[in-house]
């Protein structure tokens, strides 16, 4: 929707009805990647403030911890409750989100791959940005799980362009066969690829993870190396779920329960991992707001925005109660044209 556009619903209050209307549901941001200043790919530390300030404003901020004993134990939640997730485990989310969420007293959930916090290796969408970023080619010309991708590289847009484009055919590979095109891939562009993530992508330490537990923050798996799950075999899936869980907790020194699908990805043979792993909320990428009735390890997100009146206008449950119209006004349409009792579908037959 046009900036203008949204400048008016806003003005005029759309969101803030829509707002009032869902303030009965239970509203999860995701978060992944913070800056100091604006750059591609991350929230600006002055927008997430703004963002913070406006959801102390006209939500009540609650730990993911909360909606879990509110779903599995009945325990009653606030009105227009919001709980705050940010995924992966980077360090901005320490060095940029942290103070801001100490400041405005908000609590929130991380996610955290634990092999990517041991630095045994890092997150395989940045190591096709790295590779992108910094060949000194002008042109990237590869073939990926059955796709090409063909581009000239012009500047850092043209760079992180391609590399988005690499990445959402790698997603199609099994994680071996992930790292055998990220080697091919690196080979061709002629870049070396670091041992361990290099700055700009590297994760907290274990010990601003214990700092942020003990100011009130809730920290949870988000697997060992970050794989996308339903692709694994069955016993793989549940060493991620697993071993991710007891690592945290070994280093914590807290129970874990909390959980989130790398990539949101997610079947019902994974979720059913996720509940024999001991996790009791789990959340997905899936949009949309959650409720009573919502499955505790299959909940939805809404994904941030970065400008405030987008970011209004996607928490506020307008995009949901557009659909529920949608969704009613085709159903009237179906009962339309539907036949009606005593009438018959099919025309009748007049011929002698």
């Amino acid at each position: 929707m046009k900036q203008a556009v949204l400048q008016l619903m806003r003005a005029s209050g759309v969101f803030a009805t829509c707002r009032r209307a869902c303030r009965g549901k239970i509203l999860i941001l995701t978060y992944h990647r913070f800056s100091a200043r604006p750059a591609r790919g991350a929230l600006p530390a002055a927008a997430f403030g703004e963002q913070l300030e406006y959801l102390r404003a006209h939500y009540t901020i609650v730990p993911l911890s909360a909606v879990e004993r509110h779903l599995t134990e009945g325990h009653e939640l606030p009105r227009a409750p919001v709980v705050i997730t940010i995924d992966d485990g980077y360090d901005d989310a320490y060095e940029v989100a942290f103070p801001l969420l100490r400041r405005h007293r908000a609590p929130a959930t991380l996610f955290a791959a634990t092999d990517f916090v041991d630095h045994k290796g890092w997150l395989w969408p940045d190591k096709t940005r790295f590779i992108v970023s910094h060949t000194v080619d002008s042109r990237v010309s590869v073939e990926v799980a059955g796709r090409s991708v063909d581009a000239q590289l012009t500047g850092a847009d043209s760079r992180l362009d391609a590399a988005d484009r690499i990445n959402a055919a790698l997603k199609r590979l099994p994680d071996g066969d992930k790292e055998d095109a990220l080697a091919t891939i690196a080979s061709r562009l002629r870049v070396q690829l670091p041992a361990s993530a290099p700055a700009g992508c590297r994760p907290l330490t274990w010990n601003q993870a214990r700092e942020m537990v003990a100011a009130g923050m809730e920290i949870g798996s988000h697997s060992v190396t970050h794989p996308i799950l339903p692709r694994l075999p069955v016993d793989q899936v549940a060493r991620e779920l697993q071993q991710s869980r007891g690592r945290l907790e070994e280093v914590l020194g807290r129970e874990v329960t909390s959980f989130c699908y790398p990539n949101g990805d997610y079947n019902t043979r994974v979720r059913d991992e996720a509940a024999r792993a001991g996790y009791r909320v789990a959340v997905t990428t899936e949009a949309g707001l959650n409720d009573r009735s919502s499955d505790p390890l299959a909940l939805r997100r809404i994904h941030t925005e970065h400008d405030l009146t987008h970011f209004i206008q996607s928490t506020s449950g307008f995009d949901a109660l557009k659909q529920r119209l949608r969704n009613t006004r085709h159903s009237l349409r179906s009962a339309a044209s539907a036949p009606h009792i005593g009438q018959s579908s099919a025309p009748t037959n007049t011929a002698a």
